[in-house]
């Protein structure tokens, strides 16, 4: 099976690393699956043909053989399909993995986002200092139901899967933040994923990328 899927050329340094294509990258060196890149560069992502594979020009895209999708979540819950080491075993486990992979993106990241994000592209301006404290209590809300589920477990749905990789890849964006000490469990779920081989290949094969694409 030919898979491809598609990353940026390159992106600022602060980026370098986070750029979500590294999703589906974790999950293909924990599956053992090759694949190909397709880089976008500066105004491919506007271009008709790639709006037709990715509609809001970001990344990453896959496509197959049989399919082509976009969202990173979708993404990482197709690749599982094709894989015998991350597809879930039973119902429940597969249940689990959907509501997990949602859970990251919909309850987890946009409180993280609105924490961290501020302080990267308006930083100095009145307003951010201004919101950082409800943003810091919101993500805590959020911590603290994730520690409660973690409680006893290594992984969210019994063993390492696709939900535990978009679920680091969110938390990563904590890493230097003084919160994530607050909540032990969390941070030594963190520290058990970015521990894993795969995450390292993964990351390697993303940054070689925008070394090999970096600007003259």
């Amino acid at each position: 099976m030919t898979i491809e899927i598609s990353g940026f050329a390159w992106v600022p340094p602060f980026a370098q690393g986070y750029v979500k294509d590294i999703r589906p990258r974790w999950a293909f060196a924990e599956a053992g699956l090759d694949y190909k890149v397709h880089l976008v560069s500066d105004g491919d992502a506007d271009k008709p043909e790639y709006r037709r594979w990715q509609p809001f020009g970001q990344v990453p895209a896959y496509r197959d053989d049989e399919v082509e999708l976009f969202e990173s979540g979708a993404i990482l819950l197709r690749i599982a399909d094709r894989s015998d080491v991350l597809r879930p075993r039973n119902a429940q486990e597969a249940a689990q993995t959907q509501a997990w992979v949602i859970a990251a993106l919909n309850s987890v990241e946009p409180r993280v986002d609105n924490l961290i994000l501020p302080g990267v592209f308006y930083a100095g301006e009145e307003w951010v200092a201004g919101l950082r404290p409800h943003a810091e209590r919101l993500v805590g809300l959020r911590l603290k139901s994730l520690a409660g589920w973690l409680d006893g477990r290594n992984w969210l749905t019994g063993r390492f899967g696709v939900a535990d990789i978009v679920m680091a890849t969110v938390l990563r964006g904590l890493q230097e933040e003084p919160i994530l000490a607050d909540y032990p469990a969390v941070s030594a779920y963190l520290e058990r994923c970015l521990a894993r081989p795969a995450f390292e290949q993964a990351l390697q094969a993303q940054l070689q990328s925008f070394a090999e694409n970096a600007p003259a």
